[in-house]
């Protein structure tokens, strides 16, 4: 993907977020039946978080994750919530502050491909059902890796493609069909859920995302598939 490509994807995808913010939280439960809750739960539990440590979470979209991180780092720790949507943060400012964790969050308007963080300052990197949208999935890891400490993790949770092509095969019916008229009955948008399936189809399937893991210098890279691999979980360690 050439630079033209790139910021014309990052222009669309940031147009669609800003767009679905006040839907996103109900539509993600209705795209992972209720699961992704329990997918990010199992996560929390692999990355053995200790209080007072410091998370980023990466594309934070309404700030759910930050949310969970910042209820496992405690009031001595430090989470921050970056996204490039400001329509999102506002609505997870909301959530934030309704949590009762503003002191320990705090969410920034910022680009993934360009984290403005020293190298080796965060124990986590986090980032959620939002790998597949960036412009450049290999940059984003890899400026995930710098911004973690060495032994520190960077953590991804995120559709992906069944191993078993049957399988796969309904997933993708599934998702490219039924989906998009799922959001235009459930919140009235059918453009913006179309688009989101498609940004599937040329994301890596779990193995090779892993090698990318590698390629940004994350060794061992640990992945766990969910669903029989609609979703999948792969945490990198910095050496």
């Amino acid at each position: 993907m050439n630079q033209t490509q790139m910021n014309e994807k990052a222009e669309y995808v940031h147009s669609v977020f800003e767009s679905i913010a006040d839907e996103y939280d109900k539509m993600n439960n209705v795209i992972s039946f209720g699961s992704h809750v329990a997918w990010r739960n199992y996560t929390m539990k692999q990355m053995n978080i200790q209080p007072g440590q410091k998370a980023l979470d990466v594309a934070c979209g309404t700030a759910d994750w930050s949310i969970a991180l910042a209820q496992a780092v405690g009031k001595d720790g430090s989470v921050i919530g970056l996204d490039f949507s400001q329509n999102m943060l506002d609505v997870g400012a909301y959530k934030v502050s309704q949590k009762g964790v503003g002191h320990i969050v705090d969410l920034v308007n910022g680009d993934a491909m360009k984290l403005p963080y020293e190298d080796n300052t965060f124990d986590f990197a986090t980032i959620g059902f939002a790998l597949r949208n960036v412009p450049d999935i290999q940059i984003v890891l890899n400026e995930m890796a710098r911004v973690v400490k060495p032994g520190g993790k960077v953590v991804s949770l995120e559709v992906s493609k069944p191993p078993f092509i049957p399988y796969r095969k309904l997933f993708y019916f599934y998702f490219y069909n039924i989906l998009p008229l799922v959001a235009k009955w459930t919140v009235n948008k059918y453009e913006q859920y179309a688009w989101l399936p498609k940004s599937l189809t040329n994301f890596p399937d779990s193995r090779e995302l892993a090698r990318m893991f590698q390629e940004a210098g994350l060794d061992p890279v640990q992945v766990k598939l969910f669903m029989g691999g609609v979703s999948a979980l792969h945490i990198g360690i910095k050496p």
